[in-house]
């Protein structure tokens, strides 16, 4: 076949417009960082992406939802401290409301005492956290305790399990069982307490304190059970943040460009291509018009 000078000028001139592209890619991924900046570029690195990308958006999602169950059970287990406090404090003025050398006036400050403690109870069983009143299961727009309007406790909870999905196919219970803590049972003995020491010679004080006792072990059983489904949670975090690395390096890997060999690359289709300018010129001849200058 003969080779003419038009062919040979039009190879010069297609070469150097494929070697302006491939500067052009390395430009690309130096300024991006990327090894492709369109999934036409590398159809497998762009669908692999796509693949690492949805599963480093589901342990992200995971991590969100533990920070949920995180936030219900620490203010859960700060929620029954206080009660066993309070428990505590009205055992101890119980024991004092037994003194039979107590004066009626020494009695009624201690009931007063206890009325404020019982409506510290109240007011802990109606916490929101975000909004949410945590100790009502799943009914969380209600508030689960009310005076009544004559300031005897009245609770109706919902003792559902709020679940959050904190791995995949892994539901975690994340609020306590308010029945366990401040159940009507209890509410009516922290009354009954009261009216004993305010002057109702009726209720016997002596049996309320056996009931307290049982009062603050159920509650201690489940601050155990919340504690140790905190620790589960700690474990299952500890495994989220080991997949995220996972999952962010994989995507690093398929995606990132690696940036030395990127510039070592650009830097020798820079030297190829001079060099394709040189050439070029030579093969395109002066033409007629050069020589009538």
């Amino acid at each position: 076949m003969r080779v003419t000078q038009g062919m040979l000028a039009s190879n010069s001139l297609k070469n150097l417009s494929n070697s302006y592209k491939q500067m052009g890619k390395y430009q690309d991924q130096l300024a991006t960082g990327k090894k492709i900046t369109k999934p036409s570029d590398d159809p497998v690195v762009a669908m692999k992406g796509m693949f690492y990308r949805s599963n480093l958006t589901e342990v992200e999602q995971y991590k969100r939802n533990l920070s949920e169950a995180y936030l219900w059970m620490e203010n859960s287990e700060a929620g029954v401290e206080q009660v066993n406090q309070g428990l505590q404090r009205v055992r101890e003025l119980t024991v004092q409301g037994l003194n039979g050398t107590l004066s009626e006036s020494d009695k009624s400050a201690i009931s007063q005492e206890i009325d404020q403690i019982k409506k510290d109870i109240m007011t802990v069983a109606n916490t929101q956290v975000a909004g949410r009143y945590i100790f009502n299961g799943t009914n969380t727009t209600v508030a689960p305790v009310s005076d009544g309007g004559s300031g005897a406790p009245q609770a109706a909870f919902n003792t559902n399990n709020y679940n959050v999905e904190v791995s995949r196919g892994v539901s975690l219970k994340s609020n306590i069982n308010p029945e366990n803590v401040f159940s009507q049972d209890l509410f009516n003995t922290l009354q009954s307490i009261q009216e004993s020491l305010g002057g109702n010679t009726n209720i016997d004080l002596s049996g309320l304190l056996g009931k307290i006792d049982k009062h603050t072990d159920t509650l201690s059983a489940e601050r155990s059970e919340l504690g140790a489904r905190y620790n589960r949670l700690e474990m299952i975090e500890s495994r989220i943040d080991q997949q995220e690395v996972i999952a962010t390096r994989v995507l690093s890997d398929n995606e990132d460009a690696d940036i030395e060999r990127v510039i070592t690359d650009l830097t020798t289709q820079e030297s190829i291509h001079r060099a394709a300018l040189s050439v070029g010129a030579r093969i395109i001849q002066p033409t007629l018009m050069d020589f009538l200058r």
